[in-house]
């Protein structure tokens, strides 16, 4: 039993110690911050291209989370980046190896393309 709440307890410090590295290169922003500055950034839809193609906010190129290390030729590491996906979750994690790429300023969209109400384009 102690051995149970001893690796429950290194689970929980190690995601409150991930969160907490999180915030210091990831920067999450509210639909208003979002609009404010993504034109000025590289904007990428992390997530599937059937997501993608079901709808996407207009300007977003897509690569997808599962695709990036293969393609992380794309992304400038000079210029500002905005990331997003469905929840925010994969675009957490895609912030993380663009990070390790050398890229400084990441930002992505609080709640995600599931709380976007701005323009969208459908294929």
């Amino acid at each position: 039993m102690e051995l149970f709440i001893i690796t429950i307890v290194a689970i929980a410090v190690y995601f409150i110690g991930t969160r907490l590295y999180q915030k210091r290169y990831l920067k999450t922003l509210t639909q208003e911050e979002f609009i404010a500055g993504y034109r000025k950034a590289q904007l990428i839809d992390v997530r599937e291209p059937n997501e993608y193609e079901a709808g996407h906010i207009l300007g977003a190129r897509n690569i997808p989370l599962t695709q990036l290390h293969a393609r992380k030729a794309e992304i400038r590491k000079d210029m500002p980046v905005y990331l997003y996906c469905q929840s925010g979750y994969r675009s957490a994690r895609a912030a993380a190896i663009l990070k390790r790429m050398g890229c400084k300023d990441i930002s992505h969209l609080k709640g995600g393309f599931k709380q976007w109400t701005g323009k969208i384009k459908k294929k």
